[in-house]
């Protein structure tokens, strides 16, 4: 009889792994394991091995990044939803700097690469609710300004989460963003006002910017 996989220790080699990425340790069968109380055995009975390992890293990665995308509530204000789930991205790759580096490794494929494309139609979605409530004008694509939005949280969340930037200069994003809509028809001070609202809320340790 199959023995019952315990989703908590694939969570730990999971965690154990990324771990020894940001601290640069070879990531090897023995070195994964050492100290967990667990067997290299484990890789396999889980992974399948290394390369199940990796995969299994990234798809963790864009797991953790749909689950915060899902808790931002929607609001009356579609601006400020669609600021907000870029600011719930940022908030992700500070929490998970990590595996938010695996993430975007494609030497290892995803385990399920359509869940991780879900995480940018949260964006296109919201984009077009603003473009249905007349803030966007009609001539924008969803995809397109969704994926400008996405560029503009990756960078700032390459240049925090795991560069060489302080964690204020995730405030750079509120005029940026601004700057990004009111190209696509929104009001220059009504855009802001949203951002800063999703800015605040998901991100209220960020100082903001003049």
């Amino acid at each position: 009889m199959a023995r019952t996989k315990d989703p908590v220790v694939r969570s730990l080699l999971i965690d154990r792994a990324a771990q020894m990425l940001r601290t640069r340790e070879p990531v090897t069968l023995r070195s994964l394991v050492a100290g967990t109380g667990v067997s290299t055995m484990a890789v396999y009975t889980y992974f399948g091995g290394m390369d199940g390992l990796w995969k299994a890293l990234r798809q963790e990665g864009f797991s953790r990044l749909a689950a915060k995308l899902a808790a931002v509530a929607t609001s009356a204000d579609p601006v400020r939803d669609l600021a907000a789930l870029g600011a719930a991205y940022l908030s992700n790759a500070l929490e998970s700097p990590d595996l938010y580096r695996v993430m975007f490794d494609a030497g290892f494929e995803l385990e399920d690469a359509a869940a991780a494309d879900e995480t940018l139609y949260c964006l296109v979605r919201a984009t077009e609710r603003a473009r249905e409530a007349g803030r966007f004008r009609d001539d924008v694509d969803p995809v397109e300004l969704a994926t400008q939005s996405w560029a503009i949280g990756h960078g700032l969340a390459s240049l925090v989460a795991t560069g060489p930037l302080p964690r204020q200069a995730l405030a750079h994003g509120v005029p940026l963003l601004t700057a990004l809509f009111v190209s696509a028809g929104d009001d220059p001070d009504r855009c802001r006002r949203s951002i800063e609202q999703a800015w605040k809320a998901v991100l209220p340790a960020t100082d903001e910017l003049p």
